[in-house]
């Protein structure tokens, strides 16, 4: 009988309400944490309930340690989930459109003030809505309805009655009726028991659905302008903290997103396709909702990849192009194999291969239109002869001159320069942007293409150059071979584009689930032709291809991969706008999002932060900045420059242990 009383205590600690702390070091005694008489601790077990967001909207229960730091939470959680490299995600707290009006520093702080009722920790109410409410590992996510997770706002989240619900399993989509207990629809219901959170391995990540349920689909921001879309990385959580400490508790609601934009082998593998699927998802609802600005032939581009991965989906193809893609993925590297032994056969018959000469300096060249805008004056194309040689632009103004050794009317050095590209396949007109470092700031130009192979090489020679690297780099012919590859993508094919009998999906083709909002005006008439047209040119991509290819063509954007924040530098009474990428740091103009400076990383001697008047300050090569964060707290600013030098040591090996110790060093600061 006294069997039936004994209860396994391991998961449990003391946790310290009014320090807001875990006591997690057993060799400490009470007295070392400061712990008197009059304190109120609670024996709470460390796993608890949470409710997470997945990047495809779906939401997901389950068992999370609150006990130990949100780096390591995430990547206990993405080893579940069957999503590898967790280096590169994170959790965040759901924000809402309020959020994006005003700056918030610390919404931590906006959590504890906002929480009026303590929770209990000590115990979990299971809920008691009957038997409906267990969750249903094998086809994702019930779709019942909880009650409302806990808002960050003090308006609290309006009641749903009779929503309609969708659940996606494989194929096929099931609807049921939404409880009337209010929150959010699509949403799973508490688990009758902890033990139902326990393992996600049946639960898969590589197929979504096609459409999610319109509450979650709403609940999506879509910033209007750049000061909006950088008041929404306010949400991160530290990552040296627990979640715990960071006001979470149980059934809360947290988002999992990828944080750093420094993704590591992408391959379209069938162990890789939960973390292809997720990624694609991300970067989907970033294009549709307006975060990252594409030209109109990459809309359509995107609309017809999104076409594709469904098209694939509804026809079961999840399985076996994962599977092919396994096989395929596993063959390549015989495929390189054959083909260099065939390489090396054909020089063994043909006689010695031609060896080139060390000494020579590849160099650039050809007739432009180029520009360079000036204020208050008419903006004019010039013709010249321009050259690339030596990470240096020239220009000249004949092909003679530079002939004759004659000093160039302009000069200009690469590295740091920011590459915007400007093809439109359509009507033929190739341009490309430069935003040249200067003292002052970045100085702009504009080069006309005469033809799509010369915009290839001089894309890919700028963005060369911008790394600081030179034409003599082996990876300048993949560089030109990627943006041939993607500018035959975005050629309209309407001679070869599918008749609308022979796809049932186009009865549902709905614009507005494949365009962003600034082309449903101008495309919606027309819609179903031009995606068609587009979709001619990726019809025979299989799923992971196609995923793969969206993600691609997104890291192609102008905007990819910019975290933005509303700073105020010292000594300026105003706000501004800082972006930090994989391998810089720039200042963007808030009106229109030109770049004002470029810090690169490679010439950053160190990064701090003053913690008393939170005031951060980055060393450079070329001078310092010292700013102070005002749309988020300051050690998020200084996580991201830790966690993009931290990904960038990362090595070639796929099977290399990753380093936590050192990744905290990196992020951690000095507090």
């Amino acid at each position: 009988m006294l069997d039936e009383f004994k209860k396994d205590w391991s998961d449990h600690a003391l946790w310290w309400p009014t320090r807001n702390k875990w006591l997690s070091r057993p060799k400490h005694t009470l007295d070392q944490y400061g712990v008197h008489a009059d304190a109120a601790l609670h024996f709470t077990p460390m796993h608890k309930p949470l409710r997470i967001q997945l990047p495809d909207l779906r939401y997901i229960d389950c068992k999370v340690d609150f006990s130990i730091d949100t780096f390591s939470a995430v990547v206990q959680l993405c080893k579940s989930l069957g999503i590898r490299y967790p280096e590169e995600l994170s959790l965040r707290y759901p924000l809402e459109q309020s959020h994006l009006k005003q700056n918030y520093q610390n919404l931590k702080e906006a959590k504890r003030i906002k929480s009026t009722q303590p929770p209990d920790t000590n115990t979990f109410i299971a809920a008691t809505r009957g038997s409906s409410n267990s969750l249903d590992r094998s086809n994702g996510p019930c779709p019942a309805t909880p009650p409302p997770p806990r808002s960050l706002s003090a308006t609290p989240v309006a009641s749903q009655q009779n929503g309609t619900l969708r659940r996606y399993g494989g194929i096929n989509s099931t609807q049921s009726d939404g409880s009337s207990d209010g929150g959010y629809c699509g949403t799973p219901p508490r688990a009758a028991s902890m033990d139902a959170l326990d393992s996600l391995a049946e639960l898969s990540l590589a197929d979504s659905p096609i459409e999610p349920d319109s509450q979650s689909k709403d609940s999506l921001l879509s910033p209007k302008t750049l000061m909006e879309r950088a008041r929404m990385n306010v949400g991160w959580l530290d990552s040296s903290l627990s979640v715990m400490e960071q006001y979470v508790r149980e059934w809360d609601t947290l988002q999992l997103r990828f944080k750093f934009y420094s993704f590591f082998d992408l391959c379209p593998r069938a162990q890789d396709a939960p973390r292809l699927n997720q990624l694609y998802q991300q970067a989907r609802w970033q294009i549709l909702n307006q975060e990252v600005q594409c030209t109109e032939e990459e809309m359509l581009l995107f609309a017809a990849l999104q076409l594709q991965i469904e098209l694939q989906t509804l026809a079961g193809g999840s399985v076996e192009a994962a599977d092919g893609a396994g096989n395929s993925a596993g063959a390549a590297p015989e495929d390189e194999i054959d083909a260099a032994l065939s390489e090396l056969q054909a020089q063994l018959e043909g006689g010695p291969a031609p060896r080139q000469d060390i000494t020579h300096v590849p160099e650039l060249a050809g007739y432009f239109k180029y520009l360079r805008p000036k204020r208050f004056t008419l903006k004019a194309y010039k013709r010249g002869w321009v050259s690339c040689r030596d990470g240096v632009l020239r220009i000249h103004s004949s092909r003679e001159a530079a002939a004759k050794g004659e000093q160039p009317s302009y000069a200009a050095e690469l590295r740091g320069v920011e590459v915007t590209p400007d093809a439109h396949p359509a009507s033929g007109r190739y341009s490309i942007k430069l935003e040249i470092p200067a003292e002052d700031a970045m100085h702009e130009m504009w080069l006309k293409c005469e033809n799509e192979e010369q915009y290839a090489e001089w894309v890919a020679a700028c963005r060369l150059g911008a790394r600081g690297r030179s034409l003599a780099d082996a990876a300048f012919a993949s560089e030109v071979a990627a943006v041939r590859a993607l500018l035959a993508l975005q050629r309209p094919q309407p001679s070869a584009a599918l008749h609308q009998h022979s796809l049932p999906h186009l009865d549902h083709l709905q614009p507005d689930n494949y365009l962003a909002p600034r082309y449903l005006r101008k495309l919606k008439g027309k819609f179903t032709q031009r995606v068609l047209e587009s979709h001619a040119n990726v019809k025979d991509l299989p799923l992971l291809e196609a995923k793969l290819q969206y993600i691609k063509t997104w890291q192609n954007l102008r905007d990819y991969g910019q975290t933005m924040f509303v700073v105020r530098f010292m000594g300026h009474k105003r706000d501004e706008i800082i972006s930090i990428a994989n391998n810089r740091i720039m200042r963007l103009d808030p009106n229109t999002g030109d770049h004002i400076k470029t810090w690169r990383f490679s010439s950053m001697k160190a990064w701090n932060v003053n913690w008393e008047i939170k005031h951060m300050m980055v060393q450079f090569a070329e001078g310092n900045i010292i700013f102070s964060v005002q749309s988020a707290d300051c050690k998020v600013v200084h996580e991201f420059i830790g966690g993009y030098i931290f990904l960038s040591m990362r090595s070639k090996d796929a099977n290399q242990t990753l380093n936590e110790e050192l990744f905290h060093k990196l992020t951690g600061g000095w507090t």
